[in-house]
């Protein structure tokens, strides 16, 4: 069958269109005939060996697809060949065909089609994680999310949205800024490209102060780091809650003499190591999540399309940062 491998270490140039052996479904498993494998920022790291985990070369990037289920395995009673369903895979999503353990598939419901359903699980599922079990965000929150032009920055400021919060959006041009509102941000900080010195850095921090408001926020979800960091960091509330959810700007470090004054949590947010860890637990976000997308409060924003042999060109876009929306290849 045919995939995009990573055949050696580095950036979305050396992806090239190759063949695997086509998967069978083993004890617990189904296998998906792959019609859409959405892109996201750890398809950038993984290839690069950045990321947490290294599968063994040759592989396909992709953590999650949506398609049809083309075989089922021994104790598999949830699904059955013909089934559209939504995956967590991790990597492999860009290939004719994956083997996946049902812990992590879902049925995609009608009306929805595989690029979008192909859209919603790493991005919804990271930011549910991040606002409800690490965030606890409540009605009435002030939600700042950075980077929220993005995937998973859409996901947040669309569901901090639904869980009643006022949500400030930052983002980095115009362009990026209007996707946000449609997304229900209320206000939208637009905020230049690091490095920032001294002066520029307490600039950014005086915009999201005044964004946010007098009392500061009270969950920071920051998919970005970098400079744009501590900025943010210095606009939080008395024991408000700063996610750490992603580096595409770099690795910051925090002055934990801000976390003192303002007695506020720093809080990690590792999505997959949740899911493994506490499977029910994210089966019940999901289930939420699945209510939200038939209320109309959440929507996949698939801004772009890629063949599968242009899928390095997609990874690419999320690498420069120029992505807005969500990228999907389609098979």
């Amino acid at each position: 069958m045919k995939a995009l491998l990573s055949t050696a270490t580095g950036g979305p140039e050396t992806l090239t269109l190759g063949e695997l052996p086509r998967p069978t479904a083993g004890k617990g498993q189904i296998v998906i005939d792959v019609k859409a494998c959405a892109v996201n920022f750890p398809d950038v790291l993984i290839i690069e060996d950045k990321y947490q985990f290294r599968p063994e070369r040759p592989f396909a990037p992709g953590g999650e697809v949506a398609g049809l289920v083309a075989e089922v395995g021994e104790g598999v009673t949830e699904f059955k060949v013909g089934d559209r369903v939504i995956a967590g895979c991790g990597n492999g999503g860009m290939s004719e065909a994956i083997a996946v353990g049902v812990h992590n598939v879902y049925h995609l419901p009608e009306g929805h089609d595989f690029a979008e359903g192909a859209s919603l699980l790493m991005t919804y599922g990271t930011s549910i994680h991040a606002l409800v079990d690490r965030g606890h965000i409540e009605e009435g929150d002030t939600l700042l999310v950075l980077g929220a032009s993005g995937g998973v920055g859409i996901a947040a400021v669309e569901l901090g949205k639904a869980f009643g919060a006022r949500v400030v959006a930052g983002v980095s041009s115009e362009e990026k800024a209007e996707i946000a509102r449609q997304a229900g941000a209320d206000e939208v900080v637009v905020y230049g490209r690091q490095p920032f010195d001294k002066d520029q850095s307490k600039e950014l921090a005086n915009k999201f102060k005044a964004a946010v408001g007098g009392d500061g926020a009270n969950v920071i979800y920051d998919a970005v780091g970098g400079d744009y960091a501590e900025p943010a960091l210095r606009s939080i509330a008395w024991e408000g809650r700063y996610l750490v959810v992603g580096f595409p700007a770099g690795i910051p470090r925090l002055p934990l003499n801000l976390t003192l004054l303002k007695s506020c949590d720093v809080a990690g947010v590792f999505w997959g190591a949740f899911v493994a860890r506490e499977p029910e637990r994210n089966r019940a976000n999901i289930a939420r999540l699945f209510q939200l997308w038939e209320q109309g409060k959440i929507k996949p924003r698939v801004t772009g399309s890629f063949a599968l042999a242009d899928g390095g060109k997609a990874i690419a876009k999320l690498g420069d940062r120029s992505a807005v929306g969500k990228l999907v290849v389609t098979i």
